[in-house]
C-alpha cells in the first residue's frame, strides 16, 4: 500500500516537486476515482485519490518522480441516454498530462459498447491497449532565452510539418529525422533563416492519434487533428524516448530555434478532441466527464454536436473545458516558450449556442489573459457549421488565414474573369475584411497554399485533385481547387508548358510577397515540392507528403527567386505597411496608392468592371508612408510600380506621366528565366515609355527619385 496525503486541488494534473507527485483531476459527476500506476513490467497498481474539493479529486504521493506512468479509472454513472459515460473498466488519460508515452492500440476493450450489439455494455479492461500519461520533470536550462517578439509587419511564417520537413534531408543524422531534434538542427534553420522565415507554424504538435477506420485502412493520421493531451507534445516526434525526453527535447527546438531568431507558432486543435462522436472509444474525456467536456445535442443527450466533421465539439460554453484550453496555452507559453497559436476551426470555439458570436467566452478570456493575449493570436476563421463562415469577422488582437485571399490570387492568374477588384483588395491588405473592425493590414495572413490543398507545384500542374491513395474512391478533398494545369494533367516534357508553370509559381510567389498582410509559405514550395496532385494527404506518413531535398539541385533558381523576394520584402517597408492605405499624401502630393491602367491612366470604375480586367499597374508612393517608425521617426522609401498581366497575350504598358516619378528602373521580372531575378541596376526609362510585359507576369519598377 502506497502512502497517500492529501495534497491540493491545484494545479491540475500531476506535479512533481522534487521529493514527490500531486495529482489532480477534475470530474463533477465522478463518485470515486482511482488514480493507476504503471512499473516497467506493466504492472497496475491503484490508489484512491482521497480528496476532493469544488469537484476537484486529488492526492499527493511521496517518492513518485519523473518517467512514473500513470492514468485513471472512473467510477460514476454509466448511462448514455443523459450523457454519462462513467466505466472503472476504461483506462484514462490525464487531460493535463505533460508527456504521454505509448500509442493507442485499437482493440474492442476500448469501447464501452458491443460492436455486435451497441446496446450492450462492453466492461473489458481497456488498461493493456491505452498509452499512458508520464509524470515530467518541469525543470529546463533555458539561459537567456527571450521570445523573439517579431512585428506582425516584420513576419514571414513558413507553414511545417515537423516530420514531413525534416524525414528525408540529408544533413541530419538518422534518428533525428522526423523528430524535434531534427527541426532544431542547424541544417535546418540555415535554410529557413536563408528564405527570410521569421516564424514557424507548426502542424500540431500536441499528442493525436490516428482514427480507428483510418488505422484499419492501412494508413495513419498524418497531419496530427486529432488531439488527445492538449499539454503534452507528441511523442512520436521525439528522438529522446517517451518518458518525459519529448519534453525536453521540444524545449530544446524551441532554444535553438529563439537563438536564431525565429518564432514557434503552434497548429491547436482545442475544436475537438481524438474521442470522436458516441460511436468513438473511451481515451479520456468522455470517461471523466462526458457532458462537461463536450457539446452534446439537448434533444438526444446520447448524440454530439459536430461542428467540426470529427464528430465532436469541445464544449466552450463550460468553464471547466475553457480552463482546459487556458491552462494549456498558457502552460505552451510559460514553459514551453512558444511564441503563438494559429486555431484550426476557431470558428467553433466561438459558437455559444449555434451561432458563432465575436465577443463569446471564449474571446473574452483570451482578451484579458495577461499572457496569452501578448502573444501571435492566429484563426482558421471557419468551421464545417452553419455560418461558420467568419473570414473578416474575428475581434481585435486576432489575425486570420485569409482564405479570400488565397481564392482570388489563385483566380486571377488562372485567369478567370471579373476578378480583377478584389485582387486589387487583397494585395492592398483587404481593408473590406478589418478596417471596420479596427484592425490592420496585418490581421490578414496571406498565403496561396498550405497543408490543406495542392502544394505550389501542384497547384500550376493539376486541375483535378488525384486522391487515390487515401483509399477514399477519391471522393475526399476539396474539388474548389482554383488551380490550372497549364495546359496538360500532370507532370510533362513540353518545354513551354514547364516554363509557363514556372513563371505561374514566380507570379504566385512575387503577388504574395508584395501584398500588405502577412505571408505565409507552405514547407517544401521553395524547393518545390510536389504531392502528385493529392489535395488531401491528411493520412499519408510517406514520400508523398514528406519534403523531398533531393530537389535543392533541380529547383536551385526557385529557391534563389524565393531568397530575393524575402530580402526585397525585408529592405521595403512600403510593402509591409502597419496601416492601410488612404488614396492620399500627408503632404498633399501624389497618394499613397495609385491604380493605373496600362495606358498609364488612373483606373476608372468601368475600368475595375470591365470585361477585360486581367491587367493593369499600382504605384505605392514610398514618401506617403503615413505610420511613424518605433521612435516616433518619418518612414520612407522608394517608390514603386508593380505592372501585372495577367492576360494571356503580352502587353505593352505605358509608364505614368512624371508626377509619379522622373524615370523608372527594373527591379524584377517574373517573365525572365533567371538566374539573375533581382536587377539592382539597368536602364531608366522616362515616364511615358511603352513597357512590354510578358502574358502572366509581374515586373517591378523602382522610381529613380522622390517624385
Amino acid at each position: 500500500m502506497r502512502e497517500v496525503w492529501p495534497g491540493e486541488p491545484y494545479p491540475l494534473g500531476a506535479t512533481w516537486n522534487g521529493v514527490g507527485t500531486s495529482f489532480s483531476l477534475f470530474s463533477e459527476v465522478a463518485e470515486r476515482i482511482e488514480l493507476c500506476l504503471f512499473d516497467d513490467a506493466g504492472t497496475e497498481t491503484r490508489v484512491d485519490l482521497p480528496e476532493v474539493d469544488g469537484f476537484v479529486w486529488h492526492g499527493y504521493l511521496p517518492g513518485i518522480m519523473p518517467g512514473q506512468r500513470y492514468g485513471y479509472r472512473v467510477h460514476g454513472p454509466y448511462d448514455p441516454s443523459s450523457g454519462h459515460h462513467c466505466d472503472p473498466a476504461k483506462l484514462l488519460l490525464d487531460p493535463y498530462a505533460k508527456a504521454v508515452e505509448g500509442e493507442v492500440h485499437w482493440d474492442r476493450s476500448l469501447f464501452a459498447y458491443e460492436f455486435a450489439d451497441p446496446g450492450h455494455r462492453n466492461t473489458e479492461d481497456s488498461g493493456p491497449h491505452m498509452p499512458k500519461s508520464v509524470v515530467v520533470n518541469p525543470f529546463f536550462d533555458w539561459g537567456s532565452d527571450r521570445l523573439p517578439r517579431t512585428p506582425y509587419h516584420e513576419t514571414v511564417i513558413y507553414e511545417a510539418h515537423v516530420r514531413g520537413l525534416t524525414m528525408r534531408h540529408p544533413a541530419l543524422p538518422e534518428a533525428q529525422r522526423g523528430t524535434y531534434a531534427g527541426l532544431g538542427h542547424r541544417a535546418v534553420i540555415d535554410h529557413l533563416r536563408s528564405i527570410g522565415v521569421t516564424a514557424v507554424e507548426l502542424m500540431p504538435v500536441h499528442q493525436f492519434v490516428p482514427e480507428h477506420a483510418m488505422v484499419a485502412r492501412g494508413l495513419t493520421n498524418y497531419w496530427g487533428y486529432n488531439t488527445i493531451s492538449f499539454l503534452a507534445p507528441h511523442n512520436a516526434y521525439s528522438s529522446a524516448g517517451q518518458r518525459g525526453g519529448q519534453v525536453l527535447e521540444f524545449k530544446a527546438m524551441v532554444k535553438a530555434l529563439h537563438e536564431a531568431g525565429i518564432e514557434v507558432i503552434l497548429d491547436v486543435v482545442y475544436n475537438h478532441t481524438a474521442e470522436g462522436d458516441h460511436m468513438g472509444p473511451m481515451l479520456a474525456y468522455r470517461g471523466i466527464d462526458n457532458r462537461s467536456y463536450y457539446r452534446l445535442l439537448d434533444t438526444d443527450r446520447r448524440l454530439m454536436l459536430d461542428y467540426t466533421g470529427c464528430g465532436n465539439s469541445l464544449n466552450v460554453r463550460s468553464p471547466h473545458a475553457l480552463q482546459l484550453i487556458m491552462d494549456s496555452l498558457r502552460y505552451w507559453v510559460t514553459e514551453m516558450h512558444v511564441d503563438g497559436f494559429r486555431f484550426d476551426l476557431a470558428a467553433a470555439l466561438a459558437r455559444e449556442l449555434h451561432d458563432v458570436d465575436r465577443l463569446s467566452s471564449f474571446f473574452d478570456l483570451i482578451q484579458q489573459d495577461p499572457v496569452i493575449s501578448q502573444v501571435k493570436l492566429i484563426a482558421e476563421p471557419w468551421d464545417v457549421g452553419p455560418g461558420g463562415y467568419q473570414v473578416g469577422n474575428f475581434p481585435p488582437l486576432w489575425t486570420e488565414w485569409n482564405g479570400k485571399y488565397r481564392d482570388s490570387v489563385r483566380d486571377f492568374w488562372r485567369g478567370s474573369p471579373s476578378v480583377l477588384p478584389e485582387f486589387a483588395s487583397r494585395l492592398a491588405g483587404s481593408s473590406d475584411l478589418y478596417a471596420n473592425s479596427g484592425r490592420r493590414p496585418v490581421a490578414s495572413i496571406n498565403f496561396v497554399t498550405c497543408h490543406d490543398g495542392f502544394t505550389l507545384t501542384d497547384l500550376v500542374s493539376y486541375n483535378d485533385k488525384h486522391n487515390e491513395d487515401n483509399a477514399e474512391n477519391n471522393r475526399d478533398g476539396t474539388d474548389d481547387n482554383r488551380s490550372w494545369n497549364c495546359g496538360v494533367e500532370g507532370p510533362v516534357e513540353d518545354l513551354a508548358i514547364v516554363l509557363l508553370r514556372r513563371r505561374q509559381r514566380r507570379n504566385l510567389l512575387t503577388t504574395l510577397f508584395v501584398s500588405q498582410g502577412v505571408p505565409m509559405l507552405l514547407h517544401g514550395d521553395e524547393i518545390g515540392r510536389t504531392q502528385h496532385g493529392n489535395n488531401n494527404a491528411y493520412c499519408q506518413d510517406n514520400e508523398i507528403s514528406w519534403v523531398d531535398w533531393s530537389l535543392l539541385g533541380s529547383e536551385s533558381d526557385m529557391l534563389d527567386f524565393i531568397r530575393t523576394l524575402a530580402r526585397f520584402r525585408r529592405k521595403h517597408p512600403v510593402f509591409r505597411r502597419r496601416r492601410f492605405f488612404q488614396g492620399t499624401s500627408p503632404e498633399g502630393d501624389v497618394r499613397d496608392i495609385v491604380w493605373l491602367t496600362p495606358s498609364g491612366t488612373e483606373m476608372t470604375s468601368g475600368d475595375w468592371h470591365s470585361g477585360f480586367g486581367k491587367a493593369m499597374a499600382v504605384f505605392l508612393n514610398g514618401q506617403a508612408i503615413s505610420e511613424p517608425g518605433p521612435r516616433g521617426e518619418r518612414i520612407t522609401d522608394d517608390s514603386f510600380l508593380l505592372v501585372v498581366n495577367g492576360h494571356h497575350e503580352d502587353i505593352t504598358f505605358s509608364l505614368p506621366g512624371p508626377e509619379f516619378g522622373p524615370g523608372w528602373q527594373a527591379v524584377l521580372d517574373t517573365g525572365d528565366e533567371g538566374p539573375d531575378y533581382e536587377r539592382s541596376t539597368g536602364e531608366i526609362w522616362p515616364p511615358g515609355k511603352p513597357l512590354p510585359v510578358t502574358n502572366r507576369s509581374i515586373q517591378i519598377l523602382r522610381s529613380t527619385a522622390t517624385p
